[in-house]
């Protein structure tokens, strides 16, 4: 930064602009900033300059230098209206975000960020950043931390009424629980976004956030139709927005639709004017399994697994249903396949299905004792042995059922005498 400054007006904004390569546009806006100037004019070009600053530092990806920025401008924050402070700090975390790889530094940010606001007494900016900082914490995985700035952010925000911000933060609280498998408790919260939101205009991006939330609980109530038209919804809205989390609400889309056994109709949703526009890793992972569960081919089902890893392993929620699909197409081809034999060698059953042997008879001691069907393993000589169905004889029930009715009539009988005693 140069110590000579330049004054905060338009033609030092159009010099910045013209500069031949971003880091001398760079040094005159810092030096614009160092203005010591606070005309309303004056004041009115820093912003611009800021947000020009911002672009270009993100563009070059260099958030260390805006977050000193962030500390430099806190002068200036006590100049201009506090809205406008609002703005400024939500326009510079934003640029950080967009620069990849920066999840600690948004951390440590926000958490700057929320100590100068308390000493500052900003109560409405501070609340916003430890909902960001709680989202970002989230993100990664510091789930306690995050979940315990929520709880105390929650009951200040109820006490002020600030809709808006208690829909984002209930939604958030529903995400975090979720995380934590605390289903509950994630419907809970999920639930009082929705209440919050009834109240007032909500945003269509932040509509599609519950909608594709509620579509993801009700997936994992094994509800998909409920959560299909939910993912519908969601998409619908982000599509409009042009949100890449549009990709995403079509993904799960198509998962409920594998899971509901209507698989074939996952290429016609593809090929359909809105899925073409998203056409991509994420949607041909998604028709891999689906061809694979329309074949019943447990082979296919690994092949889509091991090629599109990123797109289905590496996305939780997507993963959860595919090992629960996994699971019941493998019983159903293995019941299938010993349902001729009363003794086969389990090496035989491992060739017919193509998976190795360890898995296969893994999964078949695991079916025994879950009572999937009759049988035992026969580990030394290597064969799975299975008994027939054991027929129950209807004496039992039947004896069962007539002690019960003369216990009845004794007990008829025994108030009968107490009366006529009486």
């Amino acid at each position: 930064m140069s110590s000579s400054y330049l004054p905060a007006t338009t033609e030092s904004i159009a010099l910045a602009l013209e500069a031949k390569d971003p880091s001398e546009a760079i040094s005159i806006l810092y030096r614009v900033l160092d203005d010591p100037s606070s005309s309303p004019e004056a004041l009115r070009m820093k912003e611009q300059a800021i947000t020009n600053l911002s672009d270009l530092l993100r563009q070059e990806s260099r958030g260390e230098d805006l977050r000193s920025l962030l500390t430099q401008l806190r002068p200036f924050f006590s100049l201009i209206p506090k809205a406008k402070t609002a703005k400024i700090v939500r326009v510079i975390i934003d640029s950080v975000a967009k620069i990849p790889g920066t999840s600690d530094l948004q951390i440590v940010l926000c958490k700057e960020m929320v100590q100068w606001t308390r000493a500052e007494k900003r109560t409405f900016l501070r609340q916003r950043v430890e909902a960001r900082l709680a989202a970002l914490l989230m993100e990664n995985k510091e789930y306690s931390e995050a979940l315990s700035l929520l709880s105390g952010l929650v009951k200040e925000v109820r006490r002020l009424d600030d809709k808006l911000l208690l829909v984002d933060i209930d939604l958030l609280e529903s995400k975090l629980h979720f995380s934590l498998r605390n289903l509950p408790k994630s419907k809970a919260a999920l639930t009082a976004a929705r209440t919050a939101a009834n109240a007032i205009y909500v945003p269509p991006a932040q509509q599609g956030a519950i909608d594709l939330q509620s579509g993801i609980l009700h997936a994992e109530e094994k509800d998909y139709k409920t959560g299909y038209s939910y993912f519908f919804e969601a998409f619908e809205s982000f599509n409009a927005l042009d949100d890449p989390k549009a990709v995403f609400s079509l993904k799960y889309m198509l998962l409920c639709k594998i899971m509901v056994n209507q698989a074939d109709d996952v290429g016609g949703i593809i090929s359909s004017k809105a899925g073409l526009q998203y056409v991509g890793p994420d949607l041909d992972a998604m028709k891999a399994v689906a061809d694979a569960h329309s074949k019943r081919s447990l082979k296919l089902f690994e092949v889509a697994l091991r090629d599109y890893k990123a797109q289905l392993e590496e996305d939780p929620i997507v993963h959860r249903h595919l090992s629960s699909l996994y699971d019941t197409l493998m019983e159903q081809n293995l019941c299938r396949l010993i349902e001729p034999f009363s003794r086969v060698e389990i090496s035989h059953v491992a060739e017919l299905i193509e998976l190795p042997f360890d898995h296969v008879e893994r999964k078949l001691s695991q079916m025994i004792l879950d009572k999937k069907f009759a049988g035992t393993l026969d580990q030394g000589a290597g064969c799975l042995v299975i008994f027939d169905d054991p027929k129950t004889d209807a004496i039992y029930p039947a004896t069962l059922e007539t002690i019960s009715n003369v216990g009845k009539v004794v007990d008829s009988l025994y108030v009968r005498s107490a009366k006529i005693m009486a």
